[in-house]
């Protein structure tokens, strides 16, 4: 008898083991599937919230020279990216382009980039082409692209990377890399406040138009050019400013 109560024991101690375990044992832990979304594409929320591609991945289309009928030689699409080849050898003008088919005054624009080792380049926006005009910063705002790492001279913090160019010094601290590595970079411009980011960290912040953009504007740096920034909508414009750049996911919205 006392055989049988230990064997029958046993038999439900197998059982117990081999049953259900409750919802907290048997539960497995649930990792989020990463979403990774082509190179130079929309998500369908992103067409839906009204944001538009200014380059495929494949086609230059709507891109020409500042002050030009066409895409400039300087500028192909390689694995991917709208590449500028640095072919102007370091002058200020002559091998910018502009996105031509439109005009943005409020928007929101997202890009990943690429810069050369001792690199210098740029994004700028409200660009006004015209005689009078010889290349976008002319009138145009800057998104400072450069190898913050290696350049071959002192940068001031005006000229720095993620910095609203010689208006608005940026805080780059802690995500800057190396030349030859992607980042990504967004500008949101509205009268009510404007921002610039670099690899995920606000780089700057400013209120357009406001006393204190104003005393900037008028400090003297842009005293030879008197039209800098008055026009408050204008065509994207990416610079050649002498060295290799590459450009992809350009991606833009209206606000």
């Amino acid at each position: 008898m006392k055989n049988s109560k230990i064997a029958l024991l046993a038999l439900l101690v197998i059982a117990w083991s081999c049953g259900p375990k409750p919802a907290e044992d048997s539960a497995e832990e649930l990792v989020a599937e990463e979403i990774i979304v082509p190179d130079n594409s929309l998500t369908d929320e992103e067409k839906a919230d009204g944001w538009m591609l200014l380059f495929d991945g494949q086609s230059a289309d709507g891109w020409r020279a500042f002050n030009g009928d066409t895409l400039p030689p300087n500028w192909i699409i390689e694995d991917g990216a709208l590449k500028g080849l640095g072919a102007t050898g370091g002058e200020d003008f002559g091998g910018d382009i502009v996105f031509g088919p439109m005009e943005f005054e409020e928007f929101e624009m997202e890009f990943t980039w690429k810069i050369s080792p001792g690199g210098n380049s740029g994004v700028f926006y409200h660009v006004v082409e015209g005689p009078n005009y010889k290349a976008p910063y002319y009138t145009g705002p800057e998104y400072q692209v450069i190898d913050q790492i290696g350049f071959p001279e002192k940068l001031e913090a005006w000229q720095s990377i993620g910095g609203d160019y010689a208006m608005t010094e940026p805080d780059y601290e802690g995500v800057v890399k190396p030349a030859g590595e992607w980042n990504t970079s967004k500008i949101i411009f509205s009268e009510a406040g404007a921002s610039y980011w670099l690899n995920g960290k606000q780089t700057v912040s400013f209120v357009p138009y406001s006393e204190d953009w104003m005393a900037k504007r008028n400090s003297g740096k842009w005293n030879d050019f008197p039209d800098y920034k008055i026009a408050r909508k204008g065509l994207i414009a990416l610079q050649d400013h002498g060295d290799p750049v590459w450009f992809k996911n350009i991606k833009i919205k209206k606000l």
